[in-house]
């Protein structure tokens, strides 16, 4: 708990088994309330070590729905128990866990609404080991949509955020995606209904045991990216009728 706010942790799962304990050990216990892993009907022993994680609430999936329907349940079970502040954090060890102090205390004291744990800044990425492909991928991606979206970030790839629960209340994260595109989607929903957002620099790893999506699925969801943008942008002009970007007021005006 931060300032009187109570903080849960989710960890979206699959395929984490070598690298889930690491990642709850590096966890700022002090000040978190609850820990949620759901698994996505991992085919390793993913779900025994989750289940031996002390004060974890374990969630499985009885057949594998996808990244986007993973975090759907994560938030839906964050909010059942009562959160102010949701800190999402992959198993994988590929981000630093020790930042979700940081970033908790950012919404918890109210000064952002979202906070994202941005690879990019400082000399993360490459330092870490994103593959040269990847990273190229991020910075014309984020450049495409700094352009088009009336907001300025360091990358919008990053799967290390944090939320305060009035935004998983509010936002329709049921008509997105789920599969890896749902991310995007979700940034870009909390820039349509005018909430605020900073962000962290993180370092990175990428691990041989960390998860990554492959060739084929990465030009997929760059593809998303570019279609999730213009669906946005054109809904704004009114050309669309979109469920998932409604033409909201900005938040404070009636």
């Amino acid at each position: 708990m931060i300032s009187g706010k109570k903080v849960v942790v989710v960890m979206p799962a699959y395929n984490a088994e070598k690298t889930l304990e690491k990642t709850y050990e590096a966890l700022p216990h002090d000040i978190v309330d609850h820990i949620i892993v759901v698994d996505d009907a991992s085919r390793d022993r993913t779900i025994d070590v989750a289940k031996n994680l002390h004060g974890t609430e374990v969630i499985s999936h009885t057949e594998n729905k996808g990244y986007g329907a993973n975090q759907k349940t994560c938030y839906n079970k964050a909010l059942e128990l009562g959160a102010d502040v949701v800190v999402m954090v992959h198993p994988d060890y590929q981000y630093d866990p020790r930042l979700v102090t940081a970033m908790a205390s950012m919404i918890a004291s109210g000064v952002y609404d979202c906070v994202i744990a941005s690879r990019i800044l400082g000399t993360g990425a490459r330092a870490g080991g994103m593959p040269l492909y990847k990273y190229i991928a991020n910075r014309f991606l984020t450049a495409y949509q700094n352009f088009l979206i009336p907001f300025k970030l360091s990358e919008y790839h990053s799967g290390y955020r944090a939320f305060s629960s009035e935004i998983l209340q509010n936002l329709p994260l049921e008509q997105n995606s789920d599969d890896f595109i749902f991310d995007n989607q979700m940034l870009v929903q909390v820039i349509s209904h005018g909430y605020s957002m900073g962000e962290v620099s993180c370092p990175t790893r990428y691990l041989t045991d960390s998860s990554s999506i492959n060739l084929q699925r990465s030009i997929k969801y760059g593809l998303s990216v570019l279609t999730t943008t213009l669906e946005y942008k054109l809904s704004q002009f009114g050309i669309l009728q979109s469920k998932r970007f409604p033409r909201v007021p900005n938040r404070g005006e009636k």
